[in-house]
């Protein structure tokens, strides 16, 4: 899959691939538990953004939910299970979410249920490690089947569960390759 970003006006061709991976079962604990803390702050802030809406008629910036956390942290300890910056992306989502309702390209953002596909995401700090993937905080190095090689620079690893009990990371790599130009030329055609 090709991703294209604006980003300075040179459009930026990212790839993504997408890898079955296989956590030990402790991997597997420490993932439920980033998958639970993931989840409830999203439930938190969607509640949360609800609720000022209705208030004040607007809506929770993503800095203002971001700057949540330092004090969500000191009122759930265990907040402190998830990696800091899997939380920090959490608010990145649901703005983002917000933003694409508001632009009709999707539905309003929903809550989150442990029953359905569970995800985190890693924006940062995740390394290639021959056939490991080495996730930062608690996680560590876990074992991905890769069908294909990657080069590049890892931008962001989404790490999933779906309901069947597989695990999954997504990977989104910088390939250093610019999105090509179209092309202005007149088509060719075969009569």
């Amino acid at each position: 899959m090709l991703l294209y970003y604006q980003q300075h006006a040179i459009l930026i061709m990212y790839k993504a691939y997408k890898f079955r991976i296989y956590p030990t079962n402790e991997q597997q604990k420490a993932l439920a538990k980033s998958f639970g803390c993931c989840r409830w702050f999203w439930n938190y802030s969607l509640n949360l953004c609800q609720e000022t809406y209705k208030v004040s008629g607007k809506s929770l910036s993503r800095g203002a939910i971001q700057g949540l956390l330092p004090n969500l942290k000191k009122d759930y300890l265990w907040l402190s299970d998830a990696y800091s910056q899997c939380l920090q992306y959490v608010a990145l989502n649901l703005s983002t979410a917000y933003k694409n309702f508001f632009e009709k390209r999707a539905g309003f953002p929903r809550f989150k249920s442990k029953h359905d596909r569970q995800s985190i995401s890693y924006p940062s700090n995740v390394k290639q490690d021959g056939d490991y993937l080495k996730l930062p905080g608690k996680i560590g190095k876990v074992y991905c089947k890769q069908d294909r090689k990657f080069d590049g620079q890892l931008k962001t690893v989404t790490i999933s569960l779906n309901p069947d009990g597989k695990y999954f990371a997504s990977v989104l790599v910088d390939d250093g390759k610019k999105m090509p130009e179209a092309s202005t030329s007149p088509k060719s055609y075969r009569y």
